[in-house]
């Protein structure tokens, strides 16, 4: 069987008309076909028809690739590769990800669903940019001089840990991609890395990028189901290090993996339940405008989306009010379509589990104000939706929805919101809108949230750690931080000058 490709025609409103690229395993930097010559159908979410298909990995594919990630760094990266070319390597993969942008973007568009504005706008551009960030770290991360006395030199060494297994979600493809390959790759580790087998495609279209910069075997690029591809990758006794990006309770499975394997270190991003808070004394027109990007973003398939939203008694009608206009004024529709913020989700499993969590929320009596309902008739399209009149143990407000909804509560002080705010299993992000800077200030250390935005949200970037607290995670993402989950650290004690003691 040869090893299967697309050949991608875009809708009107595509920067680009067309792509065909392999979509075959991508190991020692050639595509293959997958043990049994399995494949996976990838599906266009905003028609629910195929785009085509991809080689499923099995748990022998991974030995394979853990294979040819050993190989290439014992020969090829690694120690072997200066700091600064790793950095100039990763550089160069950046800008090619600007040359190719367009094109990526419609992919991701595409097979994701998401706004093409977005995808070329912020996804792409994003991902270069994080691709740039760790080139500029290669040859800065290294250890120290530690004083002891006289008679000794003692410094550290800061080391690759050498083959790390990465996963990484449906919600930012290509984003997520470079997430984890910039600080990895920048600290001179190699790589096995399953991409989702809902949204392959855009990863699979950078893999001929990939191949035109870095040595075969330094970054390999698979995909496949979780219960077989993830599981061999959190289990297998020749990786190292596993980084996951994705739900609390695949998080715990691949802790369990790890820890009953060869206790690799495990860095995890999961998922979140946000509470965004409003005060009395904040701009409601520009926290409104907020509240609805911090959640209806990507379609609110965001990890940090803010979907739980507290607002202050005395100004709690009118923001709903200034609320309900941001969210009305939303199009919904093509990712191709100019003027669209919300595509669709991205699959029928996760429509099917928005709807069931709006079901659920009709059932135990919260008030739809908005939406609750699908978008038309074709595709995995949700109205954008906001419950009031909720209550804290209702499982809208306790569970992580991972769509276009939001609920809405009041809140009497400062006492009552952050008591509110921290009621949850979840800890990855936050926000406090007022005027008052002080009290932002205060009430954001008192939340339980590894990122807390004040009067604004959903503002990330490379040079700024990610990550949560609680059942949100383990590690961090994104800045200097990201580079500690990537680097093993050895201490060296050099005698200068002391006596033996026998």
């Amino acid at each position: 069987m040869s090893v299967p490709s697309v050949n991608i025609t875009f809708p009107e409103g595509s920067k680009v008309k067309e792509a065909s690229f392999s979509t075959g395993l991508f190991i020692n930097n050639q595509y293959v076909n997958g043990e049994g010559n399995k494949t996976i159908e990838t599906v266009n979410p905003s028609t629910g028809k195929a785009i085509g298909i991809v080689s499923e990995a099995s748990a022998k594919d991974v030995d394979i690739a853990v294979d040819a990630a050993q190989k290439a760094y014992e020969t090829v990266w690694g120690e072997r590769v200066p700091g600064h070319e790793r950095g100039r390597l990763l550089m160069k993969l950046a800008d090619l990800f600007e040359e190719h942008a367009d094109t990526l973007a419609a992919i991701e568009s595409l097979d994701n669903g998401k706004a093409f504005s977005f995808a070329r706008g912020f996804d792409v551009p994003e991902a270069a940019a994080c691709l740039r960030y760790y080139g500029g770290w290669a040859d800065k991360d290294h250890g120290k001089v530690i004083e002891v006395n006289d008679s000794k030199l003692a410094f550290t060494r800061h080391e690759p840990i050498g083959v790390v297994g990465q996963i990484i979600p449906w919600n930012f493809p290509i984003l997520m991609f470079a997430w984890k390959l910039g600080p990895a790759l920048a600290t001179g580790n190699t790589i096995v890395i399953k991409v989702a087998e809902t949204t392959p495609l855009s990863a699979f279209y950078a893999t001929q990028l990939i191949a035109k910069v870095f040595p075969p075997g330094v970054v390999n690029v698979i995909t496949g189901y979780g219960n077989i591809t993830g599981a061999a990758i959190s289990s297998h006794m020749k990786i190292e290090k596993v980084a996951f990006t994705g739900s609390t309770l695949v998080g715990r499975t691949i802790m369990k993996a790890a820890a009953t394997s060869n206790l690799k270190t495990v860095t995890l991003e999961l998922g979140g339940k946000s509470p965004n808070i409003i005060f009395d004394d904040a701009d409601l027109e520009q926290a409104a405008g907020w509240a609805a990007f911090g959640l209806f973003f990507n379609h609110g398939q965001c990890c940090c989306a803010g979907s739980r939203v507290y607002v202050q008694e005395g100004v709690y009608d009118k923001f709903v009010t200034l609320l309900q206009a941001k969210v009305k004024s939303i199009k919904v529709g093509s990712p191709f379509a100019a003027d669209t913020f919300q595509g669709p989700q991205t699959s029928k499993l996760q429509f099917d589990r928005i709807m069931a969590h709006v079901q659920s929320g009709k059932e135990e009596g919260a008030k739809v104000l908005m939406g609750g309902e699908r978008h038309g008739t074709e595709g995995f399209f949700i109205q954008p939706t906001i419950f009031t009149d909720v209550k804290p143990d209702m499982r809208i407000v306790q569970e992580e929805i991972f769509g276009p909804v939001v609920v809405v509560a009041k809140f009497k002080d400062e006492a009552d919101v952050i008591a509110q705010a921290n009621n949850s299993q979840y800890g990855l992000a936050a926000a406090v809108f007022s005027r008052d800077i002080s009290r932002a200030l205060s009430v954001g250390k008192k939340l339980q949230a590894g990122t807390v935005w004040v009067n604004c949200y959903n503002q990330l970037h490379s040079q700024v750690p990610f990550g949560g607290f609680k059942q949100s995670g383990i590690g961090r993402e994104l800045g200097e931080y990201a580079l500690h989950n990537y680097t093993a650290v050895k201490a060296v004690h050099v005698n200068l000058s002391a006596p033996a003691p026998l």
